[in-house]
């Protein structure tokens, strides 16, 4: 029964943002009480924290998965394997059903939501595998200042979430010539990209 709530609350929060959204929706959605979500979750604000955690710590689980892989081989991982490792576990979550990307778009909205609150849950899921990653960077890029690197790693977060929300409109800038671009695709011009970006 809590699985259902969470599941469709991450599809209301996502069409609709914290503010918009209603427990009476979600409680339809899920064919659940009403009273139920305030019994798991006693808020509104705990069900919106803990939609954003369980599939925000998954990718952090991946993401320190496959950092803890790169780092096991003896030998300093590329940059290229680096931003690659960190983009994986977002994109996969993107194309791994409806759920997954209802949460890619309610991390979109995440930025919309007041700042304290948009902060501290980045800050709760995010932080420690990021610094963890920005870290091995600073190893592979050892010509570059931790100052310069971190400021380029922020221009990385903010490209890869704006592209993974198809905010991009690369077929209005094309005339239509360049659509439908595929996971892969993406993917691959993204890392060439940022790694560019990250080893200038």
């Amino acid at each position: 029964m809590r699985e259902a709530i969470l599941d469709s609350a991450q599809i209301i929060f996502a069409e609709n943002g914290f503010a918009g959204a209603r427990l009476r929706d979600i409680a339809a959605l899920g064919d659940v009480n009403q009273a139920l979500i305030n019994y798991y979750f006693q808020s509104k604000q705990q069900l919106f924290d803990e939609v954003f955690r369980r599939h925000g710590f998954m990718i952090t689980e991946q993401r320190e998965k496959l950092l803890d892989g790169l780092l096991a081989g003896g030998r300093q991982p590329t940059v290229g394997e680096l931003v690659t490792a960190y983009l994986k576990p977002q994109w996969d979550m993107k194309y791994s059903g409806p759920g997954g990307a209802a949460f890619v778009k309610l991390q979109a909205r995440l930025h919309a939501q007041p700042e304290e609150q948009s902060i501290r849950l980045r800050r709760e899921v995010y932080d420690r595998s990021t610094k963890r990653y920005l870290k091995a960077l600073c190893l592979a890029l050892p010509h570059l200042t931790e100052r310069t690197v971190s400021l380029r790693m922020a221009f990385m977060i903010g490209t890869y979430l704006f592209m993974l929300n198809d905010l991009g409109r690369i077929d209005d800038l094309s005339d239509n010539r360049v659509s439908e671009v595929g996971k892969a695709e993406m993917m691959d011009n993204l890392v060439l990209f940022l790694s560019a970006g990250l080893q200038a």
